[in-house]
């Protein structure tokens, strides 16, 4: 690959990146990009996302119409695409790459199979041959029934495209498929006609494997780690991270092993989250994200370079470090109300707490369980940092004005 050569944002030669989701990660990475001088427009389903706030230029538009978002890429002639959420109209991208009118990061392909559980799971699975949960998918209530007999209960029902959680569900007998599967309806992102019904794995604990494709000192892409994340969820989505998560060589090297057949497979450039579940040395596959990752939060102070940083580097061309500075951890910060235009109070008192430090996204409208911000801390060890990060979180206190 020839050394990238990066233009001046607002010119006639600027190196322009089109993102498609602006929500708290995209913002970080927008920011990440304008610091290497590059003109990023944001797009997102709502005004005055955060990474709109903070962008070059911003649009408002469903990302899951075709004509719409193909009409957009036509109109900006971006040098690069970089999805950034689920709901997109993927088979668009495709047309984007074959018509040369911008390149689709990492391609069009992966987006297309990672966005959609069943994708991503067949290549995982089927093709790659690595170990995953048990699951079968499902294209209506029947279905459903007989597929979580054949896994077994307990089981986790979600829609094959959603993300944070929704439209997931942990059932537990026959009685509970019904509502789940309505459930998982109105959860997904664009296909909401097929859920993948998942049986449970008997694991230790899960990781986030950062992996990154970047080109390396020969010009040729090469893969990178992070250290691994662990993390929390609560109904799918991840409540607290820390970094790293102890593992056994053996545990990190299957790990590793795991992320890079995955993302090997999905080729071009860029951040991937690997989600992994652990038990013993055994990992099995769990989800793949082309991007930052919402538990990589984290990485804004362990690592010499974050998630977002190393995502804007490698997607350019250029070097990536994924050298580990400090052990930490990420505490979420929910909404707390539904309303529009909320407040925040302790944020002078969360602040306070040793070694920390708040990421508040600016969302337009909170919700009672949305994620309106992150309290990130480090310290001598784990422990330490999620302690301090849980206390600042719980310090910040969302109010309606």
């Amino acid at each position: 690959m020839v050394s990238p050569r990066l233009g001046t944002p607002l010119s006639s030669n600027a190196t322009k990146v089109l993102l498609l989701g602006s929500g708290e990660l995209g913002k970080e990475v927008v920011i990440a990009l304008q610091r290497l001088g590059v003109e990023v427009v944001a797009v997102d389903r709502y005004a005055n996302a955060p990474g709109h706030q903070v962008a070059h230029r911003a649009h408002t538009i469903d990302m899951g119409d075709p004509e719409a978002l193909l009409a957009l890429i036509e109109s900006e002639r971006p040098d690069l695409v970089v999805p950034e959420i689920e709901a997109i109209a993927t088979d668009v991208l495709a047309i984007v790459e074959e018509r040369g009118l911008a390149e689709v990061v990492p391609t069009a392909r992966a987006t297309q199979l990672t966005m959609n559980r069943e994708g991503i799971r067949r290549l995982a699975a089927e093709e790659l041959g690595l170990p995953t949960s048990p699951y079968r998918f499902a294209t209506s209530l029947e279905e459903v029934r007989e597929a979580a007999e054949q896994v077994g209960f307990p089981c986790v029902i979600k829609p094959v495209m959603s993300s944070s959680g929704k439209g997931q569900s942990t059932v537990r007998s026959a009685d509970d498929l019904a509502g789940a599967w309505d459930y998982a309806l109105t959860g997904g992102r664009i296909d909401r006609g097929t859920v993948i019904v998942e049986g449970f794995v008997d694991f230790d604990y899960e990781i986030t494997q950062l992996t990154v494709r970047a080109v390396g000192a020969s010009g040729e892409v090469e893969t990178y780690f992070c250290e691994p994340i662990g993390h929390l969820q609560r109904d799918g989505d991840y409540v607290e991270s820390w970094q790293p998560q102890p593992m056994s060589e053996t545990a990190l090297a299957r790990a590793r092993e795991v992320a890079a057949a995955v993302t090997g497979a999905l080729g071009g450039r860029g951040v991937f989250g690997v989600e992994l579940f652990v038990k013993g040395d055994e990992v099995y596959f769990s989800e793949v994200s082309p991007r930052p990752h919402d538990t990589g939060l984290v990485t804004l102070r362990t690592q010499r370079y974050s998630e977002f940083e190393l995502h804007a580097r490698a997607i350019l061309g250029l070097p990536v470090d994924t050298t580990p500075i400090t052990p930490g951890a990420s505490a979420v910060i929910y909404g707390g109300v539904d309303a529009v235009g909320i407040a925040f109070d302790g944020v002078a008192e969360a602040l306070r707490v040793p070694e920390t430090d708040l990421r508040l996204f600016g969302k337009p409208e909170s919700f009672r369980r949305r994620r309106m911000g992150v309290a990130v801390s480090t310290g001598p060890d784990i422990e330490t940092a999620r302690a301090r990060a849980a206390e600042a979180a719980s310090l910040v206190q969302p109010v309606v004005p």
